[in-house]
């Protein structure tokens, strides 16, 4: 564990399950079982079939506060039966924006296909911690992850709950993170490394490892907190790039604070089985594939997953009065030094590791 370990000392808080939420649930037949310390499993479902409103929506706030859900059994979904399903949340639309393998069922274009043998599905996919969509204005509300076969030796998940891991930073961290913007290196748009997430109101701590160019900072002004300094438009005397060194502590202290998850209760490693339907809100969860998702089929087993993204409702815009998107293949408009990296899988902040994502 990294060093930066040892300053995340405050204890993470997720909720439990909604008495109220769980009540709906149940009305529509389902049964669900708390995982901890995060996720919620969902039995006697058959997604094939709609649920009704009442519940789809006790399903999202769930999500939105305990990370995601896992419809457990469904084996066999059709490309367009995944697809329908995954319609249920955020704007009710599919946001895809990958290509489409071979062996993509139907062709669908809106399924991503995954595997750990490239005849299968494509190879490689989410080694580091990030969120999906991250090049995208409104990133993607939603992401689901079916199994389509489940390998014999392990290849899940790992899942951190970014709400739980702003809790844990001590306060000065909180307010210089919550004081930076992260500028997407593929398409420059721009977001918050700390945001307020639409459903659950949590501070969410929000940046991808393997997709940021530049990060700018919002220099502090005497007299405003840190809401109000969010909510005011800075002029460019106000902002700064954050330099090598800089970028590189950021870097290095998130993805200790993801890793940390497993021992300070806010993060959960989870190991599929073939048919399970899991879904996530990508505004309030973070993950990676674990690197056992990534070995050979013949040393673990052949792994098929298929991912489909959702339409968000809103923007994840920055603050600040920072365009949604600035130009990173062009000099940076502030014309500072510091990090500004277009293309590819932006700034490289350790050598030895796998960037693609």
């Amino acid at each position: 564990m990294g060093t930066a370990f040892k300053k995340f000392s405050s204890n993470p808080t997720i909720p439990p399950l909604d008495p109220a939420r769980v009540s709906i649930l149940e009305e529509a037949g389902l049964t669900v079982k708390q995982l901890e310390p995060l996720g919620v499993e969902i039995y006697g479902a058959d997604v094939r079939a709609r649920l009704p409103e009442p519940a789809i929506k006790a399903l999202e706030e769930e999500m939105a506060h305990r990370g995601f859900i896992v419809f457990k059994h469904q084996p066999g979904l059709s490309a367009d039966e995944l697809v329908n399903a995954s319609k249920w949340w955020g704007a009710g639309e599919i946001h895809s924006t990958h290509g489409v393998h071979p062996a993509t069922p139907g062709m669908n274009r809106d399924i991503f296909r995954c595997s750990n043998d490239n005849r299968h599905g494509i190879l490689g996919v989410g080694p580091q911690w990030h969120n999906d969509g991250s090049f995208e204005a409104a990133t993607f509300s939603h992401s689901a992850y079916y199994m389509a076969r489940a390998p014999e030796q392990g290849g899940g998940t790992h899942f951190a709950h970014q709400g739980a891991a702003f809790d844990v930073l001590p306060r000065e961290k909180q307010e210089f993170w919550e004081r930076l913007v992260s500028v997407n290196s593929a398409t420059g748009v721009t977001h918050p490394v700390v945001h307020t997430h639409p459903i659950s109101g949590r501070k969410s701590v929000w940046l991808h490892l393997g997709m940021t160019g530049g990060v700018i900072e919002r220099l502090p002004e005497d007299g405003l907190s840190i809401d109000e300094l969010q909510q005011k438009p800075a002029d460019t005397g106000q902002l700064r790039l954050l330099n090598e060194d800089e970028m590189k502590q950021l870097f290095n202290d998130y993805n200790d604070l993801m890793n940390a998850s497993f021992e300070k209760g806010y993060g959960i490693k989870y190991q599929y089985d073939t048919g399970d339907l899991l879904f996530i809100d990508n505004w309030a969860l973070a993950h990676r594939a674990s690197p056992e998702a990534h070995l050979p089929a013949d040393q673990q087993g052949l792994r098929i997953m298929d991912r489909v993204t959702i339409k968000s409702r809103q923007n994840l815009a920055p603050h600040f009065g920072l365009p949604q998107y600035i130009q990173i293949s062009r000099p940076h408009p502030l014309n500072q030094d510091g990090v500004w990296q277009a293309g590819g899988v932006g700034f490289r902040w350790k050598d030895d590791i796998p960037m693609q994502n």
